[in-house]
């Protein structure tokens, strides 16, 4: 029941008043989602704090989780994901953001994140594995990829 519970509207009233207060996203958010199940309310939360501090990779990651595991929405979660990765975020949450793109049939993301990814790494042995899982990727697909459309490239 969005913006009925005490949590929620307090969240949602601090977030108002003062915008750049982190806090209130990177740990209200996840205490509506864990500590009441507000989804819907928890998400509202994430996505104003993913407005405020688009740069912020625990709030990035955190709102991808929630999406991802709460929400449903692995496009949404994927974005997030490639966000967080590319601000600061460990370098395998590319390769979770890739993964979710090839699950929803999103081959041309998936493929951008695993060469953005292969062009970074110094390491020869996750080179291979990269490089390995991008051929997967283009084997299990008998039709060539479309090419990004604009709203993609945005």
């Amino acid at each position: 029941c969005l913006g009925k519970g005490w949590l929620f509207r307090m969240l949602d009233a601090v977030t108002t008043l003062s915008p750049k207060f982190r806090m209130p996203y990177a740990t209200g958010a996840v205490a509506l989602s864990v500590l009441v199940s507000d989804i819907e309310g928890a998400a509202r939360i994430f996505d104003k704090g993913v407005i405020n501090f688009p740069n912020d990779w625990p709030i990035l990651y955190r709102a991808a989780y929630h999406y991802l595991y709460e929400v449903k929405d692995k496009k949404k979660a994927a974005e997030l994901f490639n966000r967080a990765g590319r601000n600061g975020a460990p370098a395998w949450v590319f390769s979770l953001a890739g993964g979710l793109y090839n699950e929803i049939d999103e081959r041309v993301a998936a493929e951008a994140i695993l060469q953005e990814m292969i062009k970074t790494e110094v390491d020869a042995a996750i080179i291979k594995r990269l490089e390995e899982k991008l051929n997967n990727l283009r084997a299990n697909y008998s039709v060539p990829p479309e090419a990004p459309s604009k709203k993609t490239q945005q």
